[in-house]
């Protein structure tokens, strides 16, 4: 029987919450990669706007998954009305199929990066907008 995006996310969050670097927290960039990559027009603003936020921090500011969650909480202070994105129709080239059946431990470590890379260029026409509310809301 063929498992859900939904499933692997499950199999992928056990695999990062029990990954043995704890300070790094590669749990985050799942987190966020997942978020953008399924985002549809049910999502609210602000989960497609963190996970951007996320993979931006991440991919061009090679900030670790605790330093995005920290930014998270950061951005999450001030209460406001969040961007509204135009999704792209396609959203990256790696699934997190690609990502699951990489072997455990640094090949899927880096398959993770490389699924992050691939969502968020996949947003191209968002990262001027995301950058620059990023550079508001922490002023990085």
């Amino acid at each position: 029987m063929k498992k859900s995006d939904q499933d692997l996310y499950n199999e992928l969050a056990y695999y990062t919450l029990d990954h043995p670097d704890k300070i790094y927290f590669i749990h985050q960039h799942v987190v966020d990669a997942y978020t953008a990559q399924h985002a549809d027009d049910k999502t609210k603003p602000i989960a497609i706007t963190f996970a951007l936020a996320g993979l931006y921090l991440f991919i061009e500011k090679n900030y670790s998954g605790k330093q995005v969650q920290m930014a998270h909480i950061q951005m999450s202070k001030n209460k406001k009305v969040w961007p509204a994105f135009k999704l792209p129709e396609q959203r990256g080239e790696i699934s997190i199929l690609e990502v699951m059946e990489t072997p455990p431990g640094v090949q899927r470590d880096l398959k993770i990066k490389s699924w992050c890379n691939s969502v968020w260029q996949a947003f191209d026409g968002c990262h001027e907008i995301i950058a620059s509310h990023v550079r508001t809301e922490l002023e990085v």
